[in-house]
């Protein structure tokens, strides 16, 4: 009888059942690797991100050499990420994208993440899957500190009674 506390402790994190989650880590995972052993190249979104924008701009940083040779698949998987989430809303959410967070949260939270990783040089997606995968420092220092300061944000929020 202890042992099915834990058990139901953790389900109570996962009301919608813990299978899309696990499918979901699953893909992402087999994602990475397809990506590692097709091209040698470590998947993250932001890199991927900045590829994808060296067809809009001329900036030196967006163009670099390695990133205008492969951007053409990276597009792709670029465009995967807004397509998978699309096809979520459509399958598991009769098509519906709500939230309650009003635009302008969004568009700075969105800012403030593109800072982030510029700073940090890599995203959750390259430092938390890849880096930690391969057992970075760098990688590990950097989640670490993302974790910590989303918590500590989150607390700080809450504290401030600030909602959507």
């Amino acid at each position: 009888m202890s042992t099915l506390i834990p058990v139901l402790a953790v389900a109570e994190l996962f009301p919608n059942g813990v299978e899309r989650y696990a499918v979901g880590g699953l893909l992402v995972g087999l994602g990475t690797v397809v990506i590692y052993l097709a091209t040698g190249i470590t998947a993250g979104a932001s890199t991927f991100l900045e590829s994808t924008l060296s067809y809009a701009s001329g900036l030196p940083q967006l163009n670099q050499p390695k990133y205008v040779a492969s951007r053409d698949w990276r597009v792709v998987f670029t465009l995967g990420i807004v397509l998978g989430a699309a096809a979520y809303a459509l399958a598991f959410q009769n098509g519906a994208w709500t939230t309650d967070v009003q635009w302008w949260r969004l568009l700075g939270g969105g800012v403030l993440v593109g800072v982030g990783t510029r700073i940090g040089k890599g995203c959750t997606s390259g430092h938390g899957i890849c880096g930690v995968g391969s057992l970075s420092e760098t990688s590990l220092v950097n989640v670490a500190t993302f974790l910590a300061v989303a918590v500590g944000t989150a607390q700080l929020v809450q504290a401030l009674g600030v909602t959507p």
